[in-house]
């Protein structure tokens, strides 16, 4: 099998070397200098070629091949170099129009070397093209002082093709910085996007795992005063807690990795595990009914997924702003639609809000920040699975939260799907 020896490795099944070559710029550039330059000593296409001082042909001689290799071999680096590529393409033209060589194809380099300019040089773009017009002005003087029959209008015409030619190129690269600024643009956004998502799955799962072993650590502390005997059972609801934010915990952390797997489904929470929740938070002493209704059938991810993060935060709120309050979990299986509403009863004040009720008692330490994140994160996204979410005070006092989520999962809720 053939190596390419520059980079070591094989080509790829089915490429071929024409093919490779032409994925690289500078490759292509070479080609088409390469191709010119054999094009400039066809006789039939020099009427193609530029024919600016109509002076009397002189014989071709040994410095008409130098004059039509250097007009179109300077463009293999017309990318790399395009300043010095127009500064030699234009010499050689300037000095092949001086000394009445007949015209060639080769000739054309020079547009090609105006465009590359505008379009690649990076640098020095206003003297490049001071010193082109000087160039031309001084080219234009010579052939009219050897005896040119063409006029200023004839050298004006000319002078204009060019500078058309340049504004081209200049466009061209205008629109390559554009694109590269939307694709950077495009970058930032998502991975903003996905700081936010981290975000909102860190705070799903670090503050209703933490506030629940808060509660449970604060009974067992009553329990080691009261009846010691069953502090053991509130210890071993904290380890377990803390073991499983450790393993979901340890899974994020893996997706984050650059090597990390992604989230599988049997490690992505489900609707089954939404009785492990309202269990959990009954066993941090939170008095939860659990309710079903309709038929369970499979879910996309996402879908699930957003379905127990809601029933989870709620929780959390719940034990955090109203601990010992009766909370209710009701979850209803639709055709079209998924909903989920967790109602909790008492003059609870839960997160967003401006102030905590005075006989709330709170988990929070002493200054800290009241109000979080959590249900902006669900809003976000059961939003983006073009489902709906409402939390707000009950009229008769408490808390409730509601989401409505689509059950069949549309193009954004798939692109969802596959990102969480």
């Amino acid at each position: 099998m053939p190596v390419n020896h520059a980079t070591g490795r094989a080509p790829r099944p089915g490429s071929s070397p024409f093919r490779w070559s032409a994925q690289r710029p500078g490759v292509r550039d070479g080609l088409l200098a390469a191709v010119l330059a054999v094009l400039g000593f066809v006789p039939t296409l020099s009427a193609i070629g530029v024919e600016l001082g109509d002076l009397p042909e002189r014989p071709a001689d040994v410095w008409t091949v130098v004059l039509v290799l250097a007009q179109s071999l300077p463009l293999a680096v017309r990318r790399r170099w395009p300043g010095a590529c127009l500064a030699v393409v234009g010499t050689a033209l300037a000095l092949d129009q001086a000394l009445s060589y007949p015209p060639t194809f080769a000739s054309i380099g020079l547009y090609v070397a105006v465009y590359s300019a505008g379009a690649h040089l990076a640098r020095f773009r206003r003297g490049a093209a001071a010193l082109t017009t000087a160039g031309f002005a001084a080219l234009a003087g010579t052939l009219s002082a050897l005896g040119s029959p063409n006029r200023l209008p004839i050298f004006l015409t000319f002078y204009l093709v060019l500078v058309v030619i340049w504004m081209v190129g200049t466009g061209m690269r205008r629109r390559r910085a554009e694109e590269v600024a939307h694709r950077r643009l495009a970058a930032s956004a998502a991975a903003a996007d996905e700081r936010a998502r981290i975000a909102r799955e860190l705070h799903d799962v670090v503050t209703h795992h933490v506030t629940a072993m808060v509660v449970q650590a604060d009974a067992a502390q009553y329990l080691l005063a009261g009846t010691p005997e069953r502090a053991g059972e509130g210890l071993a609801a904290i380890s377990g807690t803390g073991r499983r934010a450790l393993t979901e915990l340890r899974h994020l952390l893996g997706v984050l990795e650059a090597t990390g797997e992604a989230p599988t489904s049997e490690r992505t929470p489900a609707l089954g595990s939404v009785e492990d929740l309202v269990e959990r938070a009954r066993q941090a002493g939170q008095p939860v009914e659990w309710t079903e209704d309709g038929e369970r059938r499979d879910r996309p991810d996402a879908v699930e997924l957003a379905a127990y993060r809601v029933v989870q935060e709620a929780l959390t709120n719940a034990l955090k702003h109203a601990p010992g309050r009766p909370t209710a979990v009701h979850l209803r299986h639709g055709d079209a639609w998924l909903e989920v509403e967790v109602r909790t009863e008492g003059p609870a004040v839960q997160d967003g809000d401006s102030a905590a009720a005075p006989d709330a008692p709170q988990v929070a330490e002493p200054g800290a920040p009241r109000g979080g994140r959590g249900l902006a994160g669900l809003r976000e996204r059961v939003r983006v699975l073009d489902g709906d979410l409402e939390a707000g005070r009950l009229p008769g006092g408490g808390f409730v939260v509601r989401a409505r989520i689509p059950a069949a999962p549309t193009a954004l809720a798939a692109a969802t799907r596959r990102s969480s």
